[in-house]
């Protein structure tokens, strides 16, 4: 102290009211800095707000925009794809009109081929029989279809009958195959020769006959297929007047990109106008309170920040006068009424000597 104290009980006073003042100044301080904390997190929670509010919207909005455009777009891909389908179907139809009438002839042909052979067998008292290709193909062959059908007869016969027949018996024995084998051939031998002996020998010319006519069929049939393959490998569609479902087809395709293009461009506008807009809107909607809490903000900061200097200040300046002369562990309101009352009441005359009573009365 630059002056001696005069007034011990005095100066005690003015340090416990100076401690009182910085007691309330801090009560006042930590109010401002919860004030500034709750508009603080008040403002954080209504600009977010703000911003889910603004997300959301432009969110919705543009899945409005998908789903209108996506639902005209599903539209008009069932529409091409019922258009196509109906192509397809008048081609399958001009397709086979077209193998109709290109192997009308053959067909034909081969209709009065049959009622030739038909007739000729009749005036010769042919077995129906003898009209079967498997008949035409174990006495009159021609061809490899026909030799393979002999072969396979003759492998059926003589080789997989008679050794099925061997497998079934309960004993084996060479003898027994042998036996087989030439039953076999006796009966289905002699079976082949008896049906040659009285069709192809009694009616060899009306077989031959027969046989010519079945060739001619067959030349036919051939012909029919060649013109049948060559029908469904030609790519030259014009024979088929398609051109109504293209003409369709190729309108629903313009219809599609333009679709597609008009909801590019909605998506795009939107970005660059609607959705600023949009935002402005919602933003503004709530401007006049945010810029309310902005304002109380600011205003709560202020008073925190003029507490904490004015805190600072009287701690300071407790230190500078009171705390240095008094001591720190002293300066607690109830420690300085105690030796206050200690100087009041004459048993100490400084306050050096209050607080060493003070100390030995509390040991």
């Amino acid at each position: 102290m630059a002056q001696p104290i005069t007034d011990q009980v005095g100066f005690l006073g003015e340090a416990c009211r100076a401690i009182q003042e910085l007691s309330a100044s801090r009560s006042l301080l930590e109010e401002f800095r919860l004030e500034e904390k709750r508009i603080e997190k008040e403002l954080d929670a209504e600009r977010k707000a703000v911003t889910d509010a603004i997300s959301l919207t432009v969110k919705k909005r543009i899945e409005e925009i998908n789903d209108t455009y996506d639902k005209e777009i599903a539209r008009e891909q069932d529409r091409l794809k019922r258009m196509r389908g109906k192509r397809e179907k008048a081609k399958t139809q001009g397709v086979r009109e077209r193998i109709e009438e290109e192997t009308a002839e053959l067909k034909a042909n081969n209709r009065e081929l049959m009622l030739q052979m038909k007739s000729v067998f009749q005036q010769d008292r042919v077995p129906g029989l003898c009209k079967s290709g498997w008949y035409y193909a174990l006495y009159l062959p021609r061809g490899f279809t026909e030799f393979l059908v002999l072969l396979f007869n003759i492998f059926l016969f003589f080789l997989a009958i008679p050794c099925g027949i061997y497998l079934l018996l309960p004993e084996k024995s060479p003898f027994y195959l042998m036996g087989i084998y030439f039953a076999a051939i006796l009966f289905f031998g002699g079976l082949y020769i008896l049906i040659n002996n009285l069709t192809k020998v009694r009616h060899q010319s009306a077989l031959r006959k027969g046989r010519s006519i079945r060739d001619l069929i067959k030349s036919n049939k051939r012909k029919i297929k060649v013109i049948v393959h060559s029908i469904k490998k030609d790519r030259d569609e014009a024979v088929y007047n398609l051109e109504k479902y293209d003409d369709e087809i190729a309108r629903i395709d313009q219809d599609l990109s333009n679709i597609a293009d008009k909801k590019r461009e909605a998506l795009n506008t939107f970005d660059r106008v609607t959705k600023t807009i949009l935002s402005d809107e919602i933003a503004g909607n709530s401007r006049d309170k945010i810029a309310k809490l902005e304002e109380e903000y600011e205003a709560a900061a202020v008073n925190a920040n003029e507490a904490e200097i004015r805190v600072k200040e009287q701690t300071l300046f407790i230190n500078d006068n009171y705390a240095s002369y008094i001591g720190k562990e002293f300066m607690v309101p109830e420690r300085l009424d105690e030796l206050a009352d200690i100087i009041r009441m004459g048993r100490a005359s400084s306050i050096s000597e209050a607080k060493t009573l003070y100390k030995s009365l509390k040991e």
